[in-house]
């Protein structure tokens, strides 16, 4: 059977209209209540950002014919053993008849701070990635265990501020070409390209979109291999295929 995309196209532009809408909307209530988070922090903590990509990603499960599968959502069900540490958090896990099939993350970064922010999402992409690996060499998830799908899917606020050139400086030795006055949405492409090329990641998925598509729900791919409908296909593929055991 071919594999079902669910029309992820236009879900995909739901799911950003719910995003930047959930934002707006967290940073009201906090104004309205007297206690604003200091700069985009209100936004950030409002926890349901990326709701309409979970949504997204639960139909693509149920179209590929993995019905039955447990699809973890709640903060009391989404922890998973690590190697180099105890436990680690994930965004949503998928299990079936006990089995780990899929482990996502799901995050995000908006203005107007890029620089102290990328940092950090690269270091936690790359360190999570491999102590789950790490543990699943070691038998975390099973001694038969069949590798998962483990996917990182990341929306940047396309914004001048991401696009624009920056400068590194390396005193000592020279930084890769690909990073030569890269914005911050092209790094963040190419981190998505190497964390797939290293295995790192099953498919890791940049889209970038502005505040205005709050109306709109647009949103664009940074590359064929970063974008949406590689992640999408790939997952449909993995669970149609876990479907058919």
């Amino acid at each position: 059977m071919p594999l079902d995309l669910v029309d992820y196209e236009s879900k995909a532009r739901e799911a950003v209209k719910a995003f930047w809408g959930n934002r707006a909307a967290a940073v009201a209530k906090q104004r309205e209540l007297g206690r604003a988070d200091q700069g985009e922090r209100a936004g950030v903590t409002a926890g349901k950002n990326m709701d309409g990509f979970i949504s997204l990603i639960q139909d693509v499960i149920r179209a590929n014919g993995l019905t039955d599968a447990h699809m973890m959502m709640e903060r009391r069900v989404l922890t998973l053993p690590g190697f180099f540490r105890p436990t680690k958090l994930w965004d949503l896990l998928i299990v079936n008849d006990g089995r780990l099939i899929a482990a996502l993350e799901l995050k995000s970064q908006v203005g107007p701070s890029f620089g102290n922010n990328f940092n950090n999402r690269t270091e936690e992409a790359i360190g999570t990635a491999v102590d789950l690996w790490t543990a699943f060499r070691e038998g975390a998830f099973g001694k038969e265990a069949s590798r998962p799908f483990v996917g990182w899917l990341m929306l940047v606020e396309d914004a001048p501020e991401s696009r624009s050139p920056v400068r590194d400086a390396a005193p000592h030795f020279g930084v890769f070409p690909e990073f030569h006055s890269a914005g911050y949405l092209d790094r963040y492409n190419i981190l998505c390209r190497k964390l797939i090329q290293e295995r790192l990641y099953s498919t890791a998925t940049i889209i970038a979109s502005p505040r205005t598509a709050a109306e709109t729900g647009v949103y664009t791919d940074m590359s064929e291999l970063t974008g949406l409908k590689t992640f999408v296909t790939s997952f449909a593929g993995h669970i149609a295929a876990e479907a058919a055991r």
